[in-house]
């Protein structure tokens, strides 16, 4: 197939796109720099310019495509409500290229949406439309496109990391560099899910070539990694003292990210694994953590 991948040059789609050519696929890659687009052509890809903030670029790549791959995103989370709004423009745009055909469109959400707030981990079987994750917008926005006929699938994502970047652990690194402490909310038992970026990317695949019109996967290989043990690798990763906080004082230390800080975002793939023969099979977030080289983050 061709796919059409957005942030073909990231985090993730950079991986992706090694994994779609291992399988035999072709790939059009976006990129919105020309240093972007010489690493794609090197690679063997095809570079496409376009930006998320021009949803019609993006609808005009797509529409040369079999199969859609959404991995863009703007990750400044000082905009993190209007980024959210702009992916549900981007997606809007991509279904519209695919409108009257069952070529796939994954879209990308985070597990969190998954919890039911029943105390259980999130789940690929729920879809709490009442999230307060404003990245909610860009499931609701896949549910409309199911309901004109798209074949929309999504993957959501724990925090994905390896030994340069670790999702929302990246910023908290950032954080307790700059106050000086590395800090967890309570007793710390609150975990967060996980999964190492070259199983993610993998994943990615096996949902373009197996998975199912309207089905959502999880991406998660660790089901929750508990805040104090990762604030403990931190802490000692940078040389600063640990400490706990209590609930009222997370807004002033932590600033935008106190809401996630306390937030018990515990998730299952095991559904995922067993319908699509995912296998994660590379190291865990501490083994990651406690090998990256903090004096170059």
């Amino acid at each position: 197939m061709l796919v059409f991948l957005t942030g073909a040059t990231g985090f993730i789609g950079s991986r992706i796109v090694t994994e779609l050519l291992a399988a035999g696929h072709q790939v059009l890659g976006v990129t919105r720099s020309d240093a972007g687009a010489e690493a794609l052509t090197a690679a063997g890809v095809e570079a496409y310019r376009a930006t998320l903030e021009d949803p019609d670029s993006l609808r005009a790549g797509a529409a040369r495509a079999d199969a859609v791959i959404h991995t863009a995103f703007d990750h400044n989370f000082d905009n993190f409500v209007a980024n959210c709004e702009k992916d549900r423009r981007v997606i809007e745009a991509l279904g519209d290229a695919l409108k009257g055909s069952d070529r796939p469109l994954i879209i990308t959400s985070g597990t969190g949406i998954g919890d039911a707030g029943d105390g259980q981990p999130a789940s690929e079987s729920v879809f709490n439309s009442q999230h307060a994750n404003p990245r909610i917008m860009s499931e609701l926005t896949g549910n409309k496109l199911l309901d004109a006929g798209v074949n929309v699938q999504v993957v959501r994502l724990p925090q994905v990391h390896d030994t340069v970047k670790q999702g929302l652990i990246t910023p908290f690194i950032a954080i307790s560099r700059e106050k000086g402490v590395a800090a967890y909310v309570g007793e710390g038992t609150n975990s967060w899910p996980a999964a190492h970026v070259l199983d993610v990317a993998k994943l990615y695949v096996l949902v373009l070539e197996k998975g199912e019109k309207g089905r959502r996967y999880h991406a998660v290989a660790e089901e929750g990694v508990p805040a104090k043990e990762i604030t403990q690798v931190v802490a000692a990763g940078l040389g600063i003292p640990l400490v706990s906080l209590k609930p009222e004082e997370a807004a002033a230390h932590f600033g935008w990210f106190a809401m996630f800080a306390s937030m018990d975002l515990r998730a299952s793939g095991k559904w995922t694994q067993q319908q699509l023969g995912w296998q994660p099979k590379e190291r865990g977030l501490i083994a990651d953590l406690q090998a990256m080289d903090y004096s170059r983050q």
